[in-house]
């Protein structure tokens, strides 16, 4: 099986922490130049420094951008992406706060979508053409389960996630003539920040210790644990390779299990 990603251009958005961070690690190992991106330099010096190199060769990167800001993430990935041209892109950012739909703010709508998925469209205009001219891409975003299932109290977030997979399947077919696939990884219940942000959520709106809403949320996860982000890191490796070269505009869930349709 080639699993081999030497030669290659990773660009890891938010990839000082969490499932970024894994990504990049396991796209390193692989042998990909890994370009990390994410808001705080201090975070990204320090998983720059994890960072393994199979060729002394390689000389991982950071870029310090908000993707909030569209004018300076514009401007900055353009730039690396002439310097560098990018073959590989994980599309990974935080997700939106909790909250039932019906409740949130139209603004809170606006401002996931911004951050999300047009923030995505804004990355991929830039590396596209260093994909093209490889004749390999992988786009690869990492958004969740509820593309599938909504999560309750979920609300913008299930509403973006389900507007960034239909934008992936949309590229899958625009892009796969160009060799270039584009396919999303869905993480369950995975130990990571953004899950402790779940648990506190839950636990101050419900009045349940989170150790309570862990078990509860553990009972409906076959393996009967979270994953760990070194897992979904993996699948995204191996999605970035050229051995996943004929998947295209797909949707894997890693999640134990615990997703009930096909």
């Amino acid at each position: 099986m080639n699993l081999g990603l030497a030669g290659r251009h990773a660009l890891v958005c938010g990839g000082s922490q969490g499932i970024g961070r894994a990504a990049a690690i396991e796209l390193a190992q692989l042998g990909a130049q890994v370009t990390l991106l994410a808001r705080s330099r201090e975070a990204l010096e320090g998983t720059l420094a994890e960072l393994p190199r199979v060729d002394s060769a390689v000389a991982h990167d950071y870029v310090a951008v908000d993707m909030a800001d569209r004018e300076a993430l514009r401007n900055a990935v353009e730039s690396l992406a002439r310097e560098k041209p990018v073959q590989v892109l994980v599309n990974n950012t935080g997700g939106p706060p909790g909250g039932p739909a019906h409740m949130a703010d139209a603004d809170e709508f606006v401002i996931a979508f911004n951050q999300h998925l047009v923030a995505n469209q804004i990355v991929l205009h830039a590396v596209l053409p260093g994909m093209r001219g490889a004749n390999y891409g992988r786009v690869i975003n990492v958004i969740s389960t509820s593309v599938k299932e909504p999560i309750r109290n979920l609300g913008v977030s299930n509403t973006i996630r389900g507007a960034v997979a239909n934008w992936a399947k949309t590229l899958a077919s625009e892009l796969g003539p160009f060799g270039i696939t584009v396919n999303n990884v869905l993480p369950g219940y995975t130990r990571t920040r953004r899950l402790d942000q779940i648990l506190g959520d839950r636990a101050r709106t419900s009045g349940r210790s989170e150790q309570e809403i862990a078990t509860a949320m553990l009972a409906t996860v076959p393996a009967g644990r979270f994953a760990e982000a070194e897992e979904i890191g993996a699948v995204i490796a191996f999605l970035a390779s050229p051995a996943a070269g004929y998947i295209n505009g797909i949707n894997v869930p890693v999640d134990g299990g615990r997703t009930q349709s096909l």
